[in-house]
């Protein structure tokens, strides 16, 4: 039994460079409520992107500074509680994810914590590659960054769905 929505499509957003927060011409998606976490919310998030070969998971929130990563695509899915994100940087867009959603964001997109719940939990994971970078928006970074974000391979399946998954239609090169 799948523990993922099969009727799941997800959202997607196409954040503009700034000037600092690089972004990415690929789209920033957010599956909501995709995935049941009623039982081992943790483990069953874990198995599922293992399953679907994204790794060098973590368990943890998200940082409370706006942040990117610039070598490196990154899943986000919610185990515990809820909090409210702002992605894209400065510019993007503050959004709620709870429970059983999962954000997939391309190399390049800014993410910051504005608010959590105390129980909120986030597996991180990411596909095969380079080893996660963590850049701060500065303009150094953001000129580094422009360099390496075309370089990051398009993943071989979604976190979520696997090698059928939205992502594989949706992440292309411009």
């Amino acid at each position: 039994m799948s523990v993922v929505r099969t009727d799941t499509e997800p959202l997607t957003i196409v954040f503009q460079d700034d000037g600092l927060v690089p972004n990415n011409p690929m789209p920033f998606l957010v599956y909501k409520a995709a995935v049941d976490v009623s039982k081992n919310p943790e483990a069953t998030i874990e198995r599922l992107f293992g399953m679907n070969g994204w790794g060098a998971m973590w368990r943890n929130g998200v940082y409370d500074f706006a942040h990117y990563h610039a070598t490196v695509h990154e899943v986000l899915g919610v185990a515990r509680g809820r909090a409210r994100v702002q992605f894209g940087g400065d510019q993007g867009r503050a959004l709620e994810i709870a429970a059983g959603d999962v954000a997939i964001l391309p190399a390049g997109t800014g993410h910051q914590c504005l608010s959590a719940s105390d129980d909120f939990c986030v597996i991180g994971a990411y596909p095969p590659g380079p080893p996660m970078d963590l850049q701060r928006p500065t303009p150094e970074n953001h000129a580094r960054a422009l360099k390496t974000i075309p370089l990051v391979a398009i993943p071989a399946s979604d976190p979520v769905m696997g090698t059928d998954g939205p992502l594989m239609r949706l992440w292309r090169r411009t």
